[in-house]
């Protein structure tokens, strides 16, 4: 295989040449054919289809990281559906809200997510022929009942989409949907080959990729199902866990991997022998990307497993940077240079014109032809565009030689662990307690996760505060907020800095925890 035409690639395909190839190994060590999954896949899209799911229709799936997951995506690749991955720290009510707005015509949910699932059907309204389960769930059927009379393809295939959700100006998340293209799924297009070859890693090649991080997230879902359409064996973790990553490193003969700053943090931790245990030498390129990573951690990370450490930016939205290992020791700090396909400019906030290199500014960029809206927000996909630019609301600078520099991954915006969380959201809800009269919520640092949530209270008229205003403050928030968008301190103002206009000077609360660079 020394020339792409002699390559055969797609999950299908290899499957009919090569259906013995392994093409995942489950977290419980099972390794999983090529054929397998496919066969897998074409029951659930036939099954899906037999329910009157059409092409442009959505399933969303709530669902850890097991080999249902990957054929559910699968499924709705080939059936022209847009799949939504939710992620499954979420409240039932915050599900319901994706359900509805989505217009979900299947819900798959695995059993420990039971109680929330079923509280966000319920709520959503979603009839019980769209219900389905990986495990026992009441009033879902199993995901096994899907297609289960019939295990040939679906007819009328066509290449579907993930739908990912990313923030609303208003803290409720919007949907990032593309156009569907019609494209025959069997059809590897060469944009998925060439994004894999900004990391230089080709089809085949004796390529591993590990997954341990959820697979809800974009690129953490791109990374697993692109490198199974290109012939790689996905080895897939369910939870994250340092010396077991090594280990199945060591184990699989790892290549590739898509991973966070906080998983690099928790490896430094190891102690020195429990790293010199396992056997890293296989890696090849180890990604990172989704929260900015200090400095020192890269260097320690790089002077262990050697320049294979590659960082990106990039948005759901489309567009990014890259930048190899040898390069950032070169340009520290940086978050590289534009996609070959990719433009990157740093526009004036003031007037929207192309500011010096060196000089900071809103970070734009377009990928390509490829074009999106946010779901039910012509508004929001209009004001993030300048001509055929957009933003998600970053600064940042590029240098003489185009490497971009941020400051600030969006003002407000919280990034913690890779996971972004709103503040608007949060604030949404703890405004509604009584006691509370005004609040701001934003990002302060953390030395594991990169940010953690703090919340910044004006008590109502007559309110002292107190730890037991914290506490009940708190317990409020847990009954309507994901674990990881509760504030981990609160601390409390006679009143909150806001202009005549009632716009609230946010800068001025975050100056006071995050040290000034």
């Amino acid at each position: 295989m020394t020339t792409q035409e002699s390559v055969i690639l797609g999950l299908w395909n290899i499957a009919e040449a090569e259906p013995d190839r392994i093409a995942m190994v489950d977290p419980a060590g099972r390794e999983v054919t090529y054929r397998e999954l496919a066969t897998l896949a074409d029951r659930y899209a036939t099954g899906l289809r037999g329910l009157g799911l059409e092409t442009g229709d959505v399933l969303v799936s709530m669902v850890h990281n097991c080999v249902e997951a990957i054929a559910a995506y699968f499924a709705a690749y080939q059936a022209g559906l847009y799949i939504v991955a939710v992620n499954w720290h979420l409240t039932g009510p915050e599900v319901a809200y994706i359900l509805q707005d989505s217009e979900a015509k299947a819900f798959l949910v695995s059993d420990r997510f039971a109680a929330t699932g079923k509280a966000a059907a319920d709520e959503a309204g979603l009839p019980a022929s769209a219900r389905f389960s990986v495990g026992e769930i009441e009033g879902f059927k199993s995901v096994a009942w899907l297609g289960a009379a019939d295990t040939g393809r679906p007819s009328d295939r066509s290449t579907g989409a993930p739908m990912l959700y990313t923030s609303g100006t208003t803290g409720r998340p919007k949907g990032v949907r593309r156009p569907l293209t019609g494209a025959d799924p069997d059809v590897v297009p060469p944009h998925t080959t060439a994004f894999f070859g900004l990391f230089e890693l080709a089809p085949y090649d004796d390529h591993v990729h590990i997954c341990g991080s959820p697979l809800y997230h974009t690129a953490v879902l791109n990374f697993a199902t692109i490198s199974i359409q290109l012939g790689h064996k996905l080895v897939l973790m369910d939870r994250w866990d340092a010396e077991e990553m090594l280990r199945l490193i060591d184990k699989y003969r790892v290549t590739h991997s898509h991973m966070v700053p906080t998983q690099f943090h928790r490896l430094l931790a190891l102690p020195e022998e429990v790293r010199a245990k396992y056997d890293v030498s296989s890696l090849r390129s180890m990604v990172h990307g989704a929260a900015p990573c200090p400095q020192e951690t890269k260097r320690k990370m790089l002077e262990w497993w050697g320049p294979t450490v590659t960082e990106y930016y990039a948005a759901t939205e489309g567009g990014g940077t890259v930048i190899n290992g040898t390069e950032w020791l070169r340009k520290p700090g940086s978050v590289g240079k534009a996609w070959p396909w990719s433009v990157i400019k740093v526009l004036s906030e003031e007037d929207g014109t192309e500011v010096p290199a060196g000089e900071p500014g809103l970070v734009y960029m377009r990928m390509g032809a490829s074009s999106f809206e946010y779901h039910h927000d012509k508004a929001k996909t209009e004001d993030s565009r300048v001509g055929d630019l957009f933003t998600v609301g970053d600064i940042g600078h590029l240098d003489e030689e185009g490497y971009l520099y941020l400051h600030d991954r969006r003002s407000d915006l919280i990034l913690s662990g890779g996971v972004n969380i709103y503040p608007a959201e949060i604030e949404n809800v703890l405004i509604t307690h009584p006691k509370v009269a005004d609040v701001a919520v934003f990002g302060v640092p953390h030395p594991d996760w990169g940010a953690e949530v703090k919340a910044v209270v004006q008590p109502a008229e007559g309110v002292e505060p107190s730890d037991d205003l914290t506490t009940e403050i708190l317990a409020f928030a847990a009954t309507q907020l994901a674990k990881y968008k509760m504030p981990k301190s609160v601390d409390y103002l006679p009143e909150l800095p806001r202009d005549p206009n009632g716009k609230l000077y946010k800068r001025k609360l975050r100056d006071r925890y995050v040290p000034t660079p």
